[in-house]
């Protein structure tokens, strides 16, 4: 192994899972605190974009899947299963960027704004928990997503053989 790359896989969960995040909160430009987080948890509209992100997002992408799979407009893997494409439907809800962005264009309202950006960092903490525990309970479970006559399915990579 190189030492490029050895430094790389000692870096990468660092910058993912800490720089990455802390880099987006500093950035989305809310300050979060006591009564912003009272009045965003009070706020239909930050519960609106949390549910939309989550069920919204798992809802719409599983069914226009489903719907795309059933008419032939569309194609999967030969291999892919209903719980891998359900828990990848759950975390299609983690997507912020353009979010934060559009929130600022859409609302004047500061009040208001800060009730988006705190339901967008929200939803998109939940849409990443939800899609993890998916892929955890169901991502090796339900039958193929469009089956080709495969007789066995290759073994999960997430899951160690029993």
């Amino acid at each position: 192994m190189s030492p490029n790359e050895r430094l790389q896989l000692r870096i990468q969960p660092w910058s993912s899972y800490v720089i990455v995040p802390l880099f987006v909160l500093a950035n989305a430009g809310v300050l979060l605190t006591g009564p912003t987080l009272a009045a965003a948890v009070a706020s239909p509209l930050t519960w609106g974009i949390v549910i939309g992100l989550t069920v919204g997002k798992l809802i719409g992408v599983t069914g226009g899947t489903w719907v795309a799979l059933r008419s032939g407009l569309g194609r999967l893997p030969d291999t892919l299963r209903w719980g891998q494409l359900v828990g990848g439907a759950g975390l299609a809800g983690i997507g912020f960027t353009v979010a934060l962005f559009v929130t600022e264009l859409a609302l004047d309202d500061e009040a208001l704004v800060s009730e988006a950006k705190i339901g967008i960092l929200a939803g998109s903490m939940v849409a990443a928990l939800l899609g993890w525990l998916i892929f955890r309970v169901a991502g090796d479970r339900g039958g193929q997503c469009a089956p080709s006559g495969l007789p066995v399915l290759p073994p999960r990579p997430w899951r160690p053989p029993d």
